[in-house]
């Protein structure tokens, strides 16, 4: 497996727990925490970069959709 895939895979594991962690302050935490604001930012973000990661492999010709 490449570098490449490894860094998409990481990325995706990072998108996860970040979701586990907004669910978990959402049900722990009191009404002034900004946890779970803090945990969207940082879900989204990792989001984002995710996609940017995906469509850049795409066009370098690093990832290949499958062949149906």
């Amino acid at each position: 497996m490449g570098i490449y895939k490894i860094i998409v895979v990481v990325n995706l594991i990072l998108v996860l727990i970040s979701l586990g962690a907004g669910a978990f302050f959402l049900g722990k935490d009191g009404d002034g925490e900004t946890r779970v604001l803090t945990a969207l930012t940082v879900r989204i973000s990792l989001s984002v970069s995710l996609l940017v990661l995906l469509i850049a492999g795409y066009y370098m010709g690093l990832i290949t959709p499958n062949q149906f």
